[in-house]
């Protein structure tokens, strides 16, 4: 093999390289012209080869970031002294789509033949950002667990003495005025110590106990659970599944938590003569467990907070249950919880899960 003939196989080797890389590769000319557009580019930023290569970096890039771009060119090629070429910097991006995202990008400098190129490695820190922020929001998490362990142990304990010793008053009380009161304090004290179980599970750290199961044969016993109450509210309870088995990886005792908080919401948010549906629906790789009601609905000043720890309509309520909900859910992994609302037509809460095999009806 010859000399050329070696160096042709080692730049094909290199080109190759950078083509398939996970990092976006983008040359341009001193003209801002795009010469070189890789496959990680066209993922990263949306667009084709087509659209972009012969063309202005412009194309992809916001004003702002141009002309800063189109400065530092000139600088470059005015002084030759390199000022971001070789350091990586953090900027904001923006996909085709107008989507924003957060990138590193570094720089370097070639000369071919006496024609000078300018090369832009991009690496889409989204997942890496999103990673750091859970990290982060995990530490604190813990934290807070900390403090709301130590906090509820020492309010427990006179929790439980002030309302033992109010139900035994109410036994010995002489009258209607004093009983009232008494069971006013009985009450409270129940609805703090629901309230301290409640933001023990939301902010203590959270150990699954997973198992392989099947979800459908969790709704159809949580149907059976609510059905009788449902009945004597007059308000039609519907199940309805799209497969015989739907097996998933889950925590079956925290699940069922879940599903049965979301649809005593359901059963609380319909009138008599309302409705109220458990599904699964199996989309690609995972399902799709959806609890919809015919109520009123959320309006749309309160569905930011939906999941918000403290907020709640209900007079009675402690707005930590659907909080607490979400958390559960999240920490099985790939799953998630959402809602749909609509004022006058209902709501629908709907916890994905992935999949780990679907059995059809017979």
């Amino acid at each position: 093999m010859s000399g050329r003939d070696d160096e042709g196989r080692r730049l094909a080797v290199l080109e190759k390289a950078v083509e398939n890389t996970n990092e976006a590769f983008v040359t341009i000319d001193v003209n801002h012209r795009v010469v070189f557009f890789n496959k990680a580019a066209e993922r990263i930023f949306g667009f084709t080869r087509n659209e972009v290569v012969g063309y202005d970096l412009d194309v992809i890039m916001a004003p702002a970031c141009s002309r800063n771009h189109h400065e530092a060119v000139a600088r470059y090629l005015e002084t030759k002294v390199p000022r971001r070429i070789g350091h990586a910097t953090e900027i904001l991006a923006t996909r085709k789509n107008g989507e924003t995202f957060p990138a590193k990008i570094s720089f370097s400098v070639s000369e071919v033949e006496g024609d000078v190129y300018f090369t832009g490695i991009v690496i889409d820190l989204t997942e890496t950002k999103s990673l750091q922020k859970r990290i982060i929001q995990s530490e604190r998490l813990a934290a807070l667990g900390k403090v709301v362990a130590e906090i509820s142990h020492e309010i427990k304990n006179p929790l439980m003495i002030i309302g033992g010793f109010a139900r035994q008053l109410a036994g010995k009380a002489g009258d209607e005025k004093s009983l009232q009161k008494l069971k006013v304090i009985v009450d409270e004290v129940t609805r703090l110590e629901k309230l301290l179980s409640e933001l023990r599970d939301l902010y203590s750290p959270r150990t699954l106990d997973i198992e392989e199961m099947n979800i459908n044969e969790l709704l159809h016993e949580i149907y059976e659970l609510v059905r009788e109450d449902c009945e004597n509210k007059n308000i039609e309870l519907d199940f309805r599944a799209d497969a015989a088995k739907v097996m998933v990886n889950g925590d079956r005792g925290k699940l069922k938590q879940v599903l049965i908080n979301l649809v005593k919401n359901a059963v609380e948010a319909v009138s008599k003569e309302g409705l109220v549906r458990l599904s699964s629906t199996v989309k690609n790789t995972k399902v799709e467990i959806s609890i919809s009601d015919n109520g009123c609905g959320i309006p749309e000043r309160y569905r930011g907070k939906v999941f918000s720890p403290f907020f709640t309509t209900k007079k009675q309520g402690t707005g930590l249950g659907l909080s607490v909900s979400k958390s559960i859910v999240e920490s099985h992994q790939g799953c998630s919880l959402e809602f749909e609302s609509e004022e006058g037509k209902g709501t629908t809460f709907k916890v994905n899960m992935p999949t780990l095999r679907v059995e059809l009806e017979p």
